[in-house]
């Protein structure tokens, strides 16, 4: 119960901190635009004293000052508001602004502001931005917080403080009307009667201020994020983020094919080739000169073994048969037996995972224990392979020299390209000296709920 009463205490008075930190900000969005008013108003008032329409021309005054003025605090309230939001509630209230239009001039000399034309080109940049402001949701949002938010830290904060206030006065001199109680004098009795009731209404005041800043946060994020925009910022970064992965996907995709052609080409396709007119120069020694015959025919026995044997590289570099075959525990197995470091191969997988998140797994394993080999200055390699709550989960570590960094070379960010494709994750920890610890993680659903679990040296 004790440690119960501390923690309403203690945050009653962070709530009672954040309100003052909410009244200080409220303040000179409201104070200041009014003040401008208010000065414009009066001088413009003295100074066409002698024309008719004063009142008109003063209240036109007072506000394109106030107007003006309050127009520098819209954004910077928001923004203050935001990180008070995100700091203090974790909310997160990204400000998404629609595109300004470009000022185009015309054949005439006209301006087009995306919205109208001026002749004068600083009139068509005002222009251009009232329209812009007031067509744009968030700005409109921004707008409405800065009339909000003092009406709101008012009617908020006002009553708790009334209630603080008027506990004090009370303390002060409230009523001396109690009778006597034994020993206890009057007067006594009502000064500790007094000091009770006055210390009960500022512990419920206390109490009341995180329900008011709560209250603050829910009202704020409903003005500056009307109809849900955080979440429709958020869907565009992600439309942005699928777009850019998978284009890397295709542009990925076509490289690889590029790459079998240039191999077939260069490889087997030559081969053959020389094979082919191998074969065609053989059947021309074969009545004339047998043992020349039998010479080239031994030759082009050996190189189609070699063109089957680059067929057989080429095939396994595209897919390799052990990786379709037994999974991508056995296949990075295999891969830690050709490395050139030491390798240490832990597996807990269920019985077999999606054939891409295998493949892209495995092509980033090979890449990783390829950058250990050529410029960690290791001598020994660990990987493990998790998987749990519907992600695997790869970590590749090495204790090298550390200071593995994605700028540095085109193989991490080859990696991350190729996990973004399936919404994965690459984690770096590398420091000079090392160790260098790389951690992959890539979401994907299974079919089967059995695990298998091994341990195995290379």
């Amino acid at each position: 119960m004790r440690v119960q009463a501390q923690a309403a205490l203690e945050s009653g008075g962070q709530g009672l901190a954040r309100l003052g930190l909410l009244v200080l900000g409220a303040v000179p969005g409201f104070a200041l635009p009014v003040l401008a008013a208010v000065l414009a108003g009066v001088v413009t008032a003295q100074v066409m004293a002698y024309y008719y329409p004063v009142a008109l021309f003063a209240l036109v005054a007072a506000a394109l000052a106030g107007g003006t003025v309050a127009a520098l605090f819209v954004r910077p309230t928001a923004n203050r508001t935001r990180r008070q939001l995100e700091r203090w509630h974790g909310i997160r209230l990204p400000a998404v602004y629609e595109p300004m239009p470009v000022l185009e001039p015309d054949e005439r000399g006209h301006w087009w502001t995306g919205y109208s034309y001026h002749r004068s080109r600083t009139v068509a940049k005002y222009a251009q931005l009232l329209h812009w402001g007031f067509r744009d949701r968030t700005t409109r949002g921004e707008m409405a917080w800065l009339v909000v938010n003092p009406l709101a830290v008012l009617a908020l904060a006002g009553p708790l403080a009334g209630l603080i206030l008027f506990s004090t006065a009370y303390v002060i001199s409230g009523p001396r009307s109690y009778e006597g109680i034994g020993l206890v004098r009057p007067v006594q009795l009502s000064l500790v009667l007094n000091f009770g009731l006055g210390l009960g209404m500022v512990a419920l005041a206390v109490l009341l201020a995180p329900f008011a800043v709560r209250l603050h946060a829910e009202l704020a994020r409903r003005v500056l994020d009307q109809d849900g925009r955080a979440t429709h910022a958020q869907l565009t970064k992600r439309v942005a983020e699928l777009t850019e992965t998978r284009a890397d996907a295709v542009g990925d995709q076509a490289a690889e094919l590029r790459r079998i052609e240039r191999d077939l080409h260069d490889g087997a396709q030559a081969r053959l080739v020389a094979i082919g007119m191998t074969l065609g120069t053989i059947e021309h020694l074969m009545d004339t000169d047998p043992t020349a015959a039998r010479e080239l025919l031994s030759e082009a026995r050996q190189s189609s073994a070699r063109a089957l044997q680059e067929l057989r590289d080429l095939v396994r570099g595209i897919h390799p048969p052990v990786l379709a075959e037994r999974g991508l525990g056995d296949a990075v197995r295999a891969l830690a037996l050709d490395s050139a470091l030491p390798t240490e191969v832990c597996v807990s997988v269920p019985d077999r995972l999606p054939a891409p998140v295998e493949a892209a797994a495995y092509f980033s394993i090979c890449e990783l224990l390829a950058n250990a080999a050529k410029h960690s200055h290791a001598e020994q390699v660990w990987v493990d392979i998790l998987y749990r709550a519907g992600s695997l989960r790869v970590t590749v570590t090495d204790d090298g020299v550390g200071v593995a960094e994605p700028a540095k070379g085109t193989g991490l960010r080859g990696i991350e390209r190729r996990l973004g494709t399936f919404d994965g994750v690459l984690a770096i920890d590398s420091t000079s000296g090392g160790p260098t610890t790389i951690t992959l993680e890539l979401p994907c659903e299974l079919s089967s709920p059995r695990t298998s679990t091994s341990f195995a040296k290379a």
